[in-house]
């Protein structure tokens, strides 16, 4: 009825959905004034920026407007969607652990062989799952390192930033 191409439809309803959900993600909900003639009105910076990232699709001026107000009237709806997507990661409950210590085999008399075995208990929507873990003390030092390195990235401005409008 169209006189246009299944592929052509189904490529332009997929770029429509890509944009209106990658725009829906990036989203950055910091206002800020900007003054229109001789009134402050309430702007959000993802709206000038999805402007200028549809502008360099060289769509005429009504389509841009178009696709702006169809941004703005679904972002929240989006955003919501993708929220409920989004899969659900586990979360710490408690950690029990254990050192063991290998002094002897019947091959070696004197050895000295450490371990450190936790149990990771974790919760999972509503169920509680364990994960047993065994390392030696070596690699446990590394790896506590690494989270530490990992914490204090976090508490840097652009991790914050992107983990609020994460959320």
């Amino acid at each position: 009825k169209l006189n246009i191409g299944v592929d052509t439809i189904q490529h332009g309803v997929e770029g429509l959905v890509y944009l209106l959900t990658e725009s829906s993600k990036l989203m950055a909900s910091i206002p800020f004034r900007k003054e229109c003639g001789d009134t402050l009105r309430r702007c959000l910076i993802s709206e000038v920026d999805f402007q200028d990232s549809i502008h360099v699709l060289g769509f005429s001026d009504e389509l841009n407007k178009s696709l702006l107000q169809l941004y703005l009237d679904n972002r929240k709806e989006i955003r919501s969607i993708l929220g409920e997507l989004a899969p659900r990661l586990p979360s710490y409950h408690s950690l029990e652990w254990r050192l063991d210590v290998q002094l002897a085999s019947r091959s070696l008399r004197q050895q000295i062989k450490p371990a450190v075995t936790m149990k990771l208990h974790l919760n999972q929507n509503e169920d509680q799952t364990a994960q047993v873990l065994q390392t030696d003390p070596a690699t446990l030092l590394h790896l506590i390192q690494q989270l530490e390195q990992a914490l204090g990235e976090m508490k840097m401005n652009h991790c914050r930033r992107i983990v609020r409008n994460m959320k």
